[in-house]
């Protein structure tokens, strides 16, 4: 749905068997198949390896060097990713993903350097748009000029109605897609009521979790916790998941509302957890101790952030919220 790489926003592009391959490679030419292996196990520096002995070989395999690109894009190596997918622009220059990484990475290294930065939004924007040329249909592309025309500064070509241009085109390729971009846009512009609007339109319209969720956050910002536990309960009645619970009890802990429903939501979460669920039991546990800190309940939430600390000992929060607990 939204793109891997974008100038401002980054969600970072989506593994045992190295060590025993290794002392063969010099003997056989590597299956480039077998390279998957180290993606999956999110093996990166293995997958980095495998394929520039591959490459040593086959200097000139496109499929190879773009996954040279991606490794190094896992590993945050942006100047060697930027590299890879240049090799891959001037190979074939009618590919529009090849384009569309290249201006990603080159993107993730002005957010690195700032002082850079002003120097790479041309090249960014200019493989951002060439790639939309290329591919009519190219949905992640069309997402990261909805972003980048939002987030840049006028002086720089930032535009509001080009990121609605493109909004719109992703509407024509995907309504689910166009109606978030839209309540991306304006949430970014500050204007709630109409982001409210296009998140409800992307659930009535896809009703998946990522589009229950777009709609939480904006409540969220905008401090309306009862709307998003209301949110998050429907989100969970069409989409059952544990993690749900934890949010429902996020947002009670967070904000002092509802919290006999917060409590049981995260009772439930404690109880139902798995390295699934993504938020380890030390924050559920944090959150049982807020919600027991509003309910001046001291030894209920001295027991449960010790259980957080235990857990987690590092974690500034805990720290604080049993200072502030003691203090009771």
């Amino acid at each position: 749905m939204k793109a891997y790489f974008c100038i401002i926003d980054l969600i970072i592009m989506k593994h045992f068997l190295f060590l025993l391959l290794f002392p063969i490679l010099g003997f056989c030419q590597p299956n480039l198949n077998e390279v998957d292996v180290f993606f999956q196990e999110k093996q990166f520096k293995q997958a980095e390896v495998f394929i520039i002995n591959y490459l040593e070989v086959n200097p000139n395999n496109l499929e190879a060097i773009e996954l040279l690109g991606d490794a190094f894009g896992h590993q945050k190596k942006w100047n060697e990713s930027i590299e890879s997918y240049k090799k891959l622009v001037e190979a074939n220059q009618d590919n529009a993903n090849y384009y569309y990484k290249y201006g990603g990475a080159l993107g993730m290294k002005a957010l690195q350097n700032k002082f850079k930065a002003i120097g790479l939004i041309g090249d960014i924007k200019s493989s951002f748009l060439k790639a939309a040329e290329l591919d009519e249909k190219h949905i992640d592309v069309r997402w990261a000029l909805v972003e980048l025309y939002m987030q840049l500064p006028g002086i720089f070509g930032g535009s509001k109605s080009k990121s609605l241009q493109y909004a719109k085109e992703l509407e024509n390729l995907s309504r689910v897609d166009g109606y978030l971009a839209k309540g991306y846009i304006y949430e970014y512009d500050n204007n709630p009521e109409l982001a409210e609007k296009y998140y409800k339109m992307a659930i009535q319209e896809g009703g998946s979790l990522v589009c229950f969720d777009k709609l939480t956050k904006l409540y969220e910002n905008e401090s309306e916790p009862e709307k998003a536990i209301k949110n998050i309960e429907e989100a969970n009645d069409k989409h059952p998941r544990n993690a749900l619970h934890y949010q429902i009890g996020k947002v009670a802990a967070e904000y002092n509302i509802e919290l006999e429903k917060g409590e049981q939501c995260l009772l439930t979460y404690l109880k139902k957890y798995s390295p699934e669920d993504g938020v380890p039991k030390a924050w559920a546990n944090y959150r049982l101790a807020q919600i027991h800190m509003h309910k001046n309940n001291k030894n209920e939430a001295l027991k449960y952030i010790d259980l957080a600390i235990a857990e987690l000992p590092k974690i500034k929060p805990f720290k604080e919220e049993k200072e502030k607990i003691l203090n009771l």
